[in-house]
């Protein structure tokens, strides 16, 4: 079965079971809250069958819509831990901008989802293909649930996310690129969540949506309660002899996996702005429990949808273009959109968990999600 989609289904989130949260949420409290940020998906589920089991997808962002590919955004990145990949960074990196979609799959589809975004824009936006393309494609490893060797992920599937991207509420949990994915030993998956930030005489939006593949179950904390090692909820990724090396069948590395975050916002920023709003993600997941595991590729990407038309870089302008000038919020005062960033993703995380739902695999691998019972109960506590 595949399906494109955006729009979310009827479920509860973490709010909607009593976690409290700091801050205050968009109206959607998702990445589209910032406006022009437009989220897609491709979901993949299928199989045991002659073509193997498939677990896994595509999540498209469009960080100014589809009418602003090739407008550059300042932006800026930042890797917790660098088991793991995110193309495209170097130019980031060098240029200070992306004018390019965002796309988010599992660890062995980088290939085929980065052909895709490169033919999609070559089919729609022909000035932009005509010179150099470097999109930007995250990866989180799903081979627990899903047979990541098996080629399910295809660039007509990244084609078909970025065709469904809107603005608006999106799906969480077991969609996109989050469908086979697993957070703290539960079924985890695609989360996002948004805050409201005034400062420098504005009102801003950060918005954040991450792919959640991350974490030891022991470590999971949510508001500050140890609610992983209080779970009776199965965990066979970590407690099955399953993962199979030198040909014997052993335990997998607890807290192995990665995590892929964006962080949105309307606020003018710098692209060395950007990047520090990137640097303070980890401690938005740190209250969620995690340390960084050595086997998860934990990288960040920040952007600012303000100032159109800066930061441009296109060839055969060469020295004749005039000066290029950005407004940003002054570093003084860039605090609350640093709080703004801790807070979105913690709840972006705990969003995820809670919209996942329990998974079955290849070779009969079953991923459990947080169990709602268990979160309203502990909150009812307080």
């Amino acid at each position: 079965m595949t399906t494109t989609s955006q729009s979310p289904v009827e479920s509860p989130r973490a709010r909607d079971l009593g976690v409290p949260f700091d801050g205050t949420p968009g109206p959607v409290n998702a990445i589209t809250d910032v406006p022009g940020v437009q989220v897609g998906y491709t979901t993949l589920v299928s199989g045991p069958d002659a073509a193997g089991t498939a677990r896994t997808g595509v999540t498209a962002i469009l960080p100014r819509g589809r009418d602003g590919v090739g407008v550059p955004c300042a932006a800026g990145t930042f890797s917790l831990n660098g088991n793991g990949e995110l193309t495209g960074r170097s130019w980031i990196d060098e240029a200070g901008m992306l004018a390019l979609p965002i796309a988010i799959t599992n660890s062995h589809a980088v290939g085929a989802v980065h052909q895709g975004v490169d033919e999609w824009v070559h089919e729609t936006h022909p000035e932009v293909s005509a010179q150099w393309m470097l999109p930007v494609v995250g990866e989180t490893w799903d081979g627990y649930l899903n047979e990541i060797n098996g080629g399910h992920v295809r660039p007509e599937h990244a084609r078909a996310a970025l065709d469904a991207a809107a603005g608006g509420p999106i799906a969480e949990g077991n969609v996109g690129g989050g469908t086979g994915m697993n957070c703290y030993a539960f079924k985890g998956g695609t989360g996002s969540a948004s805050r409201m930030v005034a400062t420098a005489g504005g009102e801003y939006t950060v918005g954040v949506l991450l792919q959640a593949n991350f974490g030891d179950r022991d470590e999971f904390r949510l508001a500050g309660r140890p609610l992983g090692r209080e779970s009776a909820a199965p965990k066979p990724i970590e407690d099955d002899d399953w993962f199979v090396r030198d040909g014997e069948r052993t335990k997998a590395a607890a807290g192995a996996g990665s995590v892929i975050v964006i962080v949105a916002t309307d606020a003018p920023l710098l692209p060395g702005q950007c990047e520090a709003l990137a640097r303070r993600v980890p401690l938005g997941l740190a209250r969620t429990g995690t340390a960084g595991s050595h086997f998860s590729g934990d990288i960040f990407l920040a952007f600012s949808t303000a100032n159109p038309g800066a930061l441009t870089s296109q060839l055969g302008r060469g020295a004749n273009q005039g000066l290029e000038r950005l407004d940003f919020v002054p570093w003084g005062a860039i605090d609350p959109l640093y709080r703004a960033t801790v807070e979105a993703v913690e709840e972006a995380v705990a969003n995820a968990l809670v919209a996942a739902r329990d998974l079955e695999g290849r070779d009969g691998h079953a991923s459990y999600a947080l169990p709602h019972e268990e979160v309203r109960r502990a909150f009812a506590e307080r």
